[in-house]
């Protein structure tokens, strides 16, 4: 179990629209050797995941983005930028308007598959969401008279989970759309109702002014729907100096400005932040790019400690965050990976499990039924 650690980037100041707030996140230097590219696909209808020779799924693939390692400089623009099979699709930024470049029919998308050059395509959101999807996927691993036949042969096939567009998530078009993109600004942190929604960086600036309106293409959670639907605007944090009768010249005012703007990175990291970087996760390793790895991470699972998230990241060979996207869980999803979890730790025996967790055997049996995981069940239990 590890933290995530965001060194290299400071909190910039905060922008609000309604219940959007938007955190923007700064870097003073980019991450050298790698950008990000977006890959467009047609359309933005559902599309078919290969995840080995007989295993797939049906899910939304907005696009998909292309890590380059490369180092290659083209069109002066830096390393990987000019070449087309390294940014396909819709360009932002500049005074031409945004194009779709076509590809060709790609009927299925494998979850991370190699470029030629050093080039790594991947989907985004789909490495954590699939890890969240594959827990515990097989089922039982012993054969306890209370699992079913089909349980013990095929596991939690099928498994489905609910999420929703960025576009229906009410304010967050316009608020991506209206606020300002800082310079050195490698990154978001996007809350709803004053709610982490999701974690969003980039190795260098250029990357995230392409990928900065895609957000609105990501996946969302049912909490965060719920909130932007229902919720009140959230207030501004309003800028107040102490001891400006102090002050006396530009440099004395440019000073406590700064340190206000410190002061409240501080407490946003504390306390908005800090159920993401204060939570210990299990990371899983996806693919090795010469100093670089990409990894997807799943939380704890603990019930009652507030917002929990899953994500993807890709690290330096220091450890240091060059992309990271994460997805916060609803609560029912999170019972969900605290039973698996809990049961998958007692062996599968449902009397251990309901001990773990405090309970009886004949609760154990109601909330797996109704988290879901009935078809795990003999029927007369």
């Amino acid at each position: 179990m590890n933290r995530l650690e965001l060194t290299g980037l400071t909190t910039g100041p905060a922008q609000v629209w309604g219940g959007i707030r938007l955190v923007p996140l700064l870097r003073d230097a980019p991450v050298e050797g790698l950008r990000l590219h977006r890959e467009v696909y047609e359309g933005l209808g559902p599309g078919v995941v290969e995840l080995g020779p007989r295993e797939r799924y049906l899910s939304y693939i907005p696009h998909g983005l292309v890590a380059d390692w490369s180092g290659e400089e083209e069109d002066g623009r830096g390393p990987g930028t000019g070449r087309q099979s390294a940014a396909y699709g819709t360009q932002f930024g500049g005074s031409d308007a945004p194009r779709a470049i076509p590809l060709p029919p790609m009927p299925h998308h494998r979850m991370a598959k190699r470029r030629p050059g050093d080039r790594l395509r991947f989907l985004p959101l789909h490495l954590a969401l699939e890890g969240y999807l594959a827990l515990h996927f097989g089922g039982p691993s012993v054969a306890w008279e209370e699992w079913s036949r089909s349980a013990l042969r095929d596991g939690l096939s099928p498994r489905a989970e609910d999420a929703y567009l960025g576009l229906s998530v009410r304010g967050l078009g316009d608020a991506l759309r209206i606020f300002e993109i800082h310079s050195g600004q490698c990154g978001v942190m996007v809350y709803v109702s004053d709610a982490l929604a999701a974690a969003f960086v980039v190795p260098h600036p250029d990357d995230y002014r392409l990928l900065h309106a895609s957000l609105v293409e990501d996946l969302y959670g049912e909490l965060v729907h719920q909130y932007a639907l229902y919720g009140a605007p959230v207030a501004e944090t309003p800028v107040r100096i102490g001891g400006a009768e102090h002050i006396r010249d530009l440099g004395g005012l440019r000073a406590a400005a700064r340190a206000q703007e410190r002061a409240w990175a501080q407490a946003h990291d504390t306390l908005f932040a800090g159920e993401l970087l204060d939570t210990a996760y299990a990371f899983d390793r996806v693919y090795r790019m010469k100093s670089f790895t990409l990894w997807r991470f799943l939380p704890p699972f603990v019930r009652d400690s507030g917002g929990q998230h899953i994500g993807e990241t890709i690290t330096d060979h220091k450890g240091q965050v060059a992309y990271l996207k994460t997805f916060r869980l609803s609560d029912a999803q999170i019972r969900r990976g605290h039973l698996l979890r809990t049961v998958a730790g007692a062996g599968w025996e449902l009397d251990r499990a309901a001990a773990a967790l405090g309970s009886s055997r004949e609760e154990l049996v109601r909330r797996m039924r109704a988290a879901g995981f009935s078809a795990l069940l003999k029927s007369g239990l």
